[in-house]
């Protein structure tokens, strides 16, 4: 490493990590770092193994899903929906970050703006490339209902990003909601989503079921502040939180009718995720309250040098790992589908197609490396504005941002005008995070000054 710095070298992603592992600081919460990087990739492998593409005879193509194919699957989703994992430990960080703010008098607008960076950059080169896919493929002659449906699965993911980029626009508020009300602010805001599921129910009124993007994901958010608190300190407070989620949750599923399945499957009309119900705030309870019973112990073994290494080489990538997996995906399933559908042959859910997962997810785990490799310094290099933006226009760019995302993640990007994608929500999209990273915040690398 120090050959490569003489020679001018920049560093690999590996040796940045190295190099942030052996700095790090005796007071940091490894464990906060070790959720965060084990969620995504626990949401990566089953996204990967919810995907059941095949070809009937050689010709004729199926974007399958497992959930939908093999219905016993969606119990698996009770384990492997852990995103509310990643909205506890942003709650954690958010609470910390928020304090060393004050401490060292910064206000919201410097604070918001450093936080939205991070996930916001990785996000241009993210679009920009499906625009230049889409166009590729326009003129290429591909389908127009090709590039649709390969977009929009690839945009997909986005969901949770909108949903936490708005999470962290309000977090110091809610945090401040925290230090007065404990628990109970936690408490209101599941009553609410019960009263959100009841309403929805009634003839006519289904659309209220959407207030509950606010009511779940800041409810269990608010947990992230129990964390950072002290609340769950204690292992038995922590595994009696979980029981009780678990109650609940086999209650809401048994006597309420509340699907089983924590991730939407396709052609079903009910779902627990979109919008998320009482049902995912009760799993999220529930895990949380078992990863919090095993604190102590996880944090004994993060001091491992190798893992805790892993563990910050991810968290350097994170977000550029949770957007392009999908493409990858998406990419891997075409290039299998166009000479006939190699690989592509076995039934779902027989024992032949389980035994081929494995090279698979191999397969799938090789182009996201490349994609890391491309992508990650666009994350893994954070620049710092030299003056803080007006939060008024962090957040403005914040909410655009998030209505592109949520738009191009329900459509796809594929037009049929000259371009081949939609323009306007792109131009959504592309102009929010230009507010955020760039009228809000002009680049500059990190200590250039000096």
């Amino acid at each position: 490493m120090a050959e490569g710095v003489r020679e001018g070298k920049e560093p690999g992603p590996w040796q940045r990590a190295r190099a942030r592992a052996s700095g790090t600081p005796d007071k940091r919460n490894r464990y906060a770092d070790g959720l965060r990087a084990a969620s995504i990739v626990v949401v990566v492998i089953g996204h990967w193994l919810m995907a059941a593409p095949t070809v009937e005879s050689g010709v004729r193509f199926t974007l399958s899903d497992l959930l939908h194919v093999a219905p016993w699957t969606q119990w698996l989703t009770w384990i492997f929906q852990v995103m509310p994992i990643f909205f506890v430990v942003g709650g954690y960080a958010n609470a910390a970050s928020w304090e060393s703010a004050r401490a060292s008098g910064q206000g919201y607008d410097a604070w918001l703006s450093r936080r939205l960076q991070r996930l916001v950059r990785p996000v241009v080169p993210f679009v920009l490339a499906w625009c230049a896919l889409a166009f590729v493929a326009r003129w290429a002659g591909l389908g127009q209902g090709v590039v649709r449906s390969g977009s929009q699965a690839a945009f997909v993911p986005t969901w949770f990003l909108a949903v936490y980029v708005l999470v962290i626009v309000l977090a110091p508020g809610m945090f401040r909601i925290w230090r007065r009300y404990g628990m109970a602010s936690f408490w209101a805001l599941l009553m609410g989503a019960a009263a959100v599921d009841a309403v929805s129910r009634v003839p006519g009124l289904d659309w209220v079921q959407w207030a509950n993007y606010g009511f779940v994901w800041l409810a269990i958010h608010q947990l992230g502040y129990a964390w950072w608190d002290g609340t769950f300190s204690e292992p038995a407070r922590a595994l009696s939180f979980a029981m009780g989620g678990a109650a609940a949750l086999i209650v809401l599923k048994g006597l309420a009718s509340y699907p089983v399945s924590m991730v939407t499957v396709p052609g079903d009309t009910a779902a627990n995720s979109a919008p998320p119900t009482l049902a995912l705030l009760a799993l999220g309870v529930t895990h949380t309250g078992l990863a919090m019973a095993v604190e102590a112990p996880a944090r004994r073994l993060l001091r491992r040098e190798t893992l805790w290494e892993v563990v910050v080489f991810v968290n350097g990538v994170i977000m550029t790992l949770y957007l392009w997996h999908a493409t990858v995906m998406v990419l891997v399933v075409g290039v299998a589908e166009w000479p006939g559908g190699i690989g592509l042959r076995f039934v779902p859910d027989t024992a032949l197609w389980w035994a081929t997962r494995i090279p698979w997810l191999m397969i799938l785990l090789a182009g996201l490396a490349g994609f890391l490799a491309l992508f990650g310094p666009f994350e893994a290099q954070p620049m710092a504005p030299p003056k803080a933006p007006p939060a008024w226009r962090s957040v403005l760019g914040a909410l655009a941002l998030c209505a592109g995302l949520v738009a191009l993640s329900a459509t796809g990007i594929g037009a049929t005008n000259p371009l081949g994608f939609r323009t306007g929500r792109v131009i959504l999209t592309l102009g929010g995070a230009y507010l955020v990273a760039v009228v809000s915040a002009p680049w500059r690398r990190a200590g250039a000054s000096r």
